[in-house]
């Protein structure tokens, strides 16, 4: 399961609307892919429809959808929002992350 944190699910939420989706319809698409400066990197994207190869699970009022190769090295993540000053963003919380880049958006495991 991958789940949402509070603050990530206001961001998810306003930028959703911002966008033209509906967060209680459509979904947050999560994917890792091959690239970063640690080996795989994260992919975060608005989505209306799923494939028969996604998972999918709610958490926070968030719809997440995960393609099952990407939820391998994703289970147990949580997603955060961080608006400090740094201006940060969303960040992973990956358990299977046995090293991360500085910036947080790539992973080795």
């Amino acid at each position: 399961m991958i789940k949402v944190s509070e603050s990530a699910s206001k961001r998810i939420t306003q930028m959703m609307e911002d966008d033209g989706f509906d967060a209680a319809n459509d979904y947050v698409r999560v994917g890792v892919k091959s690239g970063g400066c640690s080996g795989l990197s994260y992919e975060l994207k608005f989505d209306k429809e799923i494939s028969e190869t996604d998972k999918v699970f709610e958490d926070n009022h968030i719809r997440i959808a995960v393609e099952k190769k990407s939820f391998l090295y994703l289970a147990g993540t949580i997603l955060e929002f961080s608006g400090g000053l740094n201006g940060k963003g969303f960040v992973f919380n990956n358990p299977n992350a046995t090293r991360t880049c500085g910036c947080g958006e790539s992973f080795s495991l």
